[in-house]
């Protein structure tokens, strides 16, 4: 087994195509299968369902995924140990971050670019449940992701903010007068929300499944200023944290019962190794923050 065949292995499952993760690695698409069809002769077991359009991983293609990505980032991680003796971090970070948020990612990218400009940086965005997903297999290194209130298992963080989740109607709408609702109250009516997969969201749907209460949401919104315009307009009720709604004059807020918090935090992987350069970034903006860097 090679690593240039766990690194063709990886690149095909990220990219469910043979050809998209030859261009990826550079590498022409026939030396991409060879190499992949020499992998699973060398393991037994077919790792790739290639009768669709979409190249699919196997049941035995998924449970070897994760641990080959393990081996190439221990590989990695070994070269950028030796390099941070020798006072040079290289390598490359790789940060996921939800769609709203209050860090000034760009300033923190520019700092540490031009502390350690070796490292090569990759930046995405997606939701929570995926960030986290990607913080705990590796994949990503840091990651800033929406969470109730316990941090998810595997990951270390650092709480960025952490407030109340409220309703929000339009200046006009019947609820005008009131200061707080119960989430029974949403029962029939038009509910805005963020996307399934975000922190908030999977908090709000939580809460109504223990509640058994049964609500329709007939807008989603991938931010929560977006979220706040379509309830502005009077287009139902929006979920979302206080401080996007407060701040919005053709607003009313109301307060829910029982009360929800939404945390937004820095999360880094707590167990397992870590990169070099991951760390320092997380040293980084934890300073930023007025704390110290993990350990």
């Amino acid at each position: 087994m090679e690593l240039r065949q766990l690194e063709y292995f990886v690149a095909v499952a990220e990219e469910a195509n043979f050809t998209r993760a030859a261009e990826r690695i550079h590498v022409a698409q026939p030396a991409v299968s060879a190499q992949i069809a020499r992998l699973e002769r060398e393991l037994g077991q077919r790792l790739f369902d290639r009768s669709r359009r979409a190249v699919r991983l196997t049941a035995a293609g998924a449970a070897a995924l994760t641990h080959a990505r393990a081996a190439l980032a221990a590989v990695t991680d070994v070269a950028a140990a030796v390099d941070e003796v020798g006072g040079l971090l290289r390598g490359s970070v790789r940060i996921g971050t939800v769609t709203a948020h209050d860090v000034d990612m760009p300033a923190l990218l520019a700092d540490f670019h031009r502390a350690h400009p070796a490292v090569d940086i990759t930046l995405g965005a997606d939701t929570s449940d995926n960030l986290i997903d990607g913080v705990r297999t590796g994949r990503l290194d840091v990651a800033i992701v929406s969470v109730g209130p316990r941090t998810p298992t595997g990951l270390s963080a650092e709480v960025l903010t952490d407030q109340r989740i409220v309703a929000a109607v339009c200046s006009d709408h019947p609820w005008r007068r009131r200061r707080s609702i119960a989430l029974a109250d949403l029962a029939g009516r038009p509910v805005i929300a963020l996307a399934r997969g975000a922190g908030i969201r999977d908090q709000f749907d939580q809460a109504c499944a223990r509640s058994h209460v049964d609500v329709r949401v007939a807008f989603e919104a991938s931010t929560p200023s977006a979220l706040a315009d379509l309830a502005e307009h009077g287009l139902g009720v929006a979920i979302l944290p206080e401080v996007a709604a407060s701040s919005r004059t053709g607003l009313h807020v109301l307060r829910m019962t029982p009360q929800l918090r939404g945390r937004l935090i820095l999360a880094w992987r707590s167990g397992g190794p870590v990169n070099p350069a991951g760390r320092v970034l997380v040293q980084m903006a934890r300073r930023r923050m007025g704390v110290g860097g993990p350990e």
